[in-house]
């Protein structure tokens, strides 16, 4: 799955302007929150991103019958990577130590006895 629109980087190094872009989002984000709640602005970029990747892998993928399983896997494997990392960066960050890898720790879901723990609205 790529995207012929997207400047080429060297492998396994993303350019500032995918940065820039993110930083954008997380501006108006943050902006967001401050009226809206950290709790609904998190559902509402979920809700969003989930919906312009679908919009993004309609428009560039030619068998979609063939490889929406797959790209739902690999979106959501992406995902959880990217949660895992930002989880403890920004945990070590801000002085918070983890008692495991962000992997090996138990749901919140599943310790609240189910309930989610970041409800979308």
């Amino acid at each position: 799955m790529t995207d012929s629109a997207q400047p080429s980087a060297q492998p396994n190094q993303l350019d500032p302007e995918f940065f820039a872009c993110s930083n954008t989002y997380l501006d108006i984000a943050n902006q967001q929150a401050r009226q809206q709640g950290l709790r609904r602005v998190s559902g509402a970029i979920l809700y969003a991103a989930a919906r312009y990747n679908v919009h993004a892998y309609l428009g560039f993928e030619t068998d979609v019958k063939g490889t929406s399983a797959e790209f739902v896997e690999y979106m959501t494997g992406l995902y959880r990577s990217m949660l895992q990392d930002h989880l403890v960066g920004l945990a070590g960050e801000r002085g918070i130590e983890l008692t495991a890898s962000p992997s090996e720790q138990p749901t919140v879901a599943a310790e609240a006895g189910g309930s989610t723990p970041m409800p979308p609205v």
